[in-house]
């Protein structure tokens, strides 16, 4: 048994349950990313947000992704995080990370 959620219904649900672990622009981004998915792969997914709160990070810049990853040199930008993992970049320095 499946259901549609919204994107009101999803943000809706990390703003009562899981209100630090995205900001607005981040459950924003974070929707569109899935959707890309679903759309790119035909495949639907299921509405999971605790799995989305434990697979993906979002970080507000380069200087707060090295506190969690500190080797600057491996990942000195966006650009080379997507050698390792899924990156989808908003805002002018905002991403997320599919964690790795």
């Amino acid at each position: 048994m499946k259901k549609t959620v919204s994107y009101y219904e999803f943000s809706d649900w990390f703003r009562q349950h899981r209100p630090n672990n995205f900001s607005r622009a981040g459950l924003l981004a974070l929707w569109e990313m899935l959707e890309n998915y679903e759309d790119c792969t035909g495949e639907e997914i299921e509405f999971d947000p605790i799995a989305y709160c434990c697979e993906y990070t979002e970080y507000g810049s380069m200087e707060e992704f090295w506190q969690d990853y500190p080797d600057e040199e491996k990942y000195p930008n966006s650009d080379a995080i997507m050698d390792y993992t899924t990156v989808w970049c908003f805002g002018t320095e905002s991403f997320i990370i599919q964690e790795f």
